[in-house]
């Protein structure tokens, strides 16, 4: 992503910042046309509900800032930002979320957002992330940033790891200790510690959180 110059904050300062809605909800894409044509410093130049839409615009299209929802109609966001990095798109985008999750706040910056706000915040918090992402700068709610990678993974062992990603492949028990050469009690107990670590009650949401945590940290492809 480039860095905006100056002679192209200049620009944008005198002209209406334009905006690209991804929203799956046309009633908050409805809410944040009025509240963006009130306020009138920005331009609404599309709105689309899909993924696929907002990618094809971006390839074509060219805007300030793109406001995406974190559920889109056939993705969600960790796929478009993933898919913007993967076809080196020169996107700004800000996240527009309705769920107060952290975890979903850290995917966005491991993947790119430069902006991150609220569908509940107030509109002039949305305004100003708008613009912040306009003119080049990063606008997030505050976050460690130290602990942007601290996830349940993250504080697994190497043979931890190793277990969960059988696991994700649909191992058994017998199947595990077979392989390894322990006893079924012994991949039990295993388990056990790993579900304890991982906050889960069973191998399904073992597995769920696996695969999510995957997915956010996954690298651009292409």
């Amino acid at each position: 992503m480039k860095i905006r110059s100056r002679t192209e904050n200049k620009a944008i300062d005198e002209r209406r910042v334009r905006v690209v809605v991804a929203e799956r909800n046309p009633l908050v894409i409805s809410a944040l046309r009025e509240m963006l044509d009130c306020d009138g410093r920005f331009e609404l130049l599309a709105s689309v509900q899909s993924g696929r839409h907002f990618l094809e615009l971006a390839a074509v299209q060219e805007f300030d800032v793109a406001v995406i929802g974190w559920k889109l109609s056939d993705m969600d966001g960790a796929d478009v930002l993933a898919e913007v990095q993967a076809r080196k798109l020169d996107v700004r985008i800000a996240v527009f979320s309705n769920d107060h999750d952290i975890g979903i706040l850290k995917q966005c910056v491991r993947l790119g957002a430069q902006g991150y706000c609220f569908q509940f915040d107030d509109p002039a918090i949305i305004f100003d992330t708008i613009l912040a992402v306009a003119h080049g700068r990063i606008c997030i709610p505050y976050i460690d940033i130290n602990k942007v990678n601290d996830t349940p993974l993250s504080r697994l062992t190497v043979r931890e790891r190793e277990l969960l990603a059988v696991l994700s492949d649909g191992w058994t028990n017998l199947q595990i200790a077979t392989r390894t050469g322990i006893s079924e009690n012994t991949v039990k107990y295993h388990l056990k510690n790993l579900y304890d670590k991982l906050d889960v009650r069973n191998r399904a949401m073992a597995v769920a959180l696996y695969s999510r945590e995957r997915r956010s940290q996954r690298q651009p492809f292409g």
